[in-house]
């Protein structure tokens, strides 16, 4: 790895994320809510907040959020609930925009993707001249703005698309980047998570100059294998390239309860019709798996996952059920209720013909505290 992007050949990547997206489509559809504190989601006591536009995030109200928490924070917050159908037609949209500028695209989300513009600067001059014409054509065909970071490296462009949100371009040179990173948070990192920099502050890392300073040979005894990458990024150096074709690793659905469940064969019954919309999924994607994964969320939130993972893939919506429900079976009876089911299926593949295969399953077990 080189130490120095001026010494190899310098990508173009852009990393293009749409402003509060599910919210400020609402807000385009419906125009009696421009300007108001709005948050995508179920209001209810048991909802959480999927999206909120930039007027309610001046309250401190954030995805992820309780329905109740939100509203306490701002009391005028209006909640509509989500339209994903409108989201994914927009989100088509965007992509057809970006595939008019470069086919190397990857997509992270409905409403943010990495795009390696390098070749395309011949035709058009410039990646930051890309971004503003790709910005243009959203404005234009969408009625949506998008904020935009050109940098080298994957992980340069995404901090640059946050620096003049909503609605902005941030462009990270070569010559910008060691410098820029090493004079960030280690909590803006993207790729260190809220354990990870607690971690780093018990080392006295706190920014990206101070984990400049650590050797590799030592960040490995604290970091393993994620050494390599912080010890690249602290120095503006990411090598990974935009990949435009991801596989995709897994596919899970889940149900939140209006009432907490404490009735095994009322659990059941629901994990009966997660595992129908899960192989629906699989189905229409021609895959399977060979892990089942049964997520458990008390009413205390604190969460358990239990895996069960087989030689062959699961051949059927009824294997994938009798996993499930084997793996639920050591939960009850429960001392709290159950506020969450779901199922994940991972190992993916393409389908097996054979609906008669069986599997020996070995079953693990880990405990996440939320």
């Amino acid at each position: 790895m080189s130490a120095d992007p001026n010494e190899r050949t310098i990508r173009r990547i852009l990393h293009i994320d749409m402003d509060a997206f599910y919210a400020s489509v609402e807000q385009r559809d419906d125009p009696s809510l421009r300007g108001k504190p709005l948050a995508v989601g179920r209001g209810a006591a048991r909802g959480v907040v999927a999206a909120a536009s930039y007027e309610a995030r001046r309250f401190g109200v954030r995805s992820a959020m309780p329905s109740g928490t939100a509203t306490r924070r701002c009391p005028s917050l209006i909640f509509v609930p989500p339209r994903f159908e409108v989201y994914r037609a927009v989100s088509a949209q965007i992509h057809e925009i970006f595939g008019r500028y470069t086919a190397i695209i990857q997509p992270l989300s409905l409403d943010e993707a990495y795009l390696d513009v390098t070749h395309a600067v011949a035709t058009y001059g410039s990646a930051t001249a890309i971004a503003e014409r790709i910005r243009a054509d959203i404005r234009r065909e969408t009625g949506l703005t998008a904020s935009a970071g050109v940098s080298y490296n994957r992980f340069l462009a995404k901090l640059a698309s946050d620096q003049n949100k909503p609605d902005g371009l941030f462009v990270i040179t070569p010559r910008m980047g060691p410098d820029f990173a090493a004079s960030l948070a280690v909590e803006r990192f993207h790729g260190i998570g809220p354990s990870t920099a607690a971690r780093m502050h018990r080392l006295g890392i706190r920014t990206g100059m101070d984990l400049r300073a650590w050797r590799i040979e030592d960040l490995r005894g604290h970091f393993g294998k994620a050494a390599a990458f912080y010890y690249g990024i602290a120095r503006g150096i990411d090598e990974r390239p935009v990949e435009a074709t991801r596989v995709r690793k897994s596919i899970g659905t889940e149900t939140t309860f209006l009432q907490d469940v404490h009735d095994p064969a009322e659990a059941a019954a629901a994990l009966a019709r997660i595992a129908a919309k899960l192989w629906d999924a699989c189905d229409k994607r021609g895959v399977s798996g060979r892990t089942v994964t049964l997520k458990v969320k008390y009413a205390d939130f604190r969460q358990i996952t239990r895996s069960r993972s087989q030689i062959r893939l699961v051949a059927n919506e009824r294997n994938l059920l009798e996993q499930g429900l084997l793996a639920m079976q050591p939960i009850f009876p429960v001392e709290r209720g159950v506020r969450l089911l779901g199922l994940t299926l991972s190992a993916l593949a393409a389908c097996e013909a054979d609906e008669g295969q069986k599997g020996l399953f070995d079953e693990t077990a880990s405990t996440v505290p939320r």
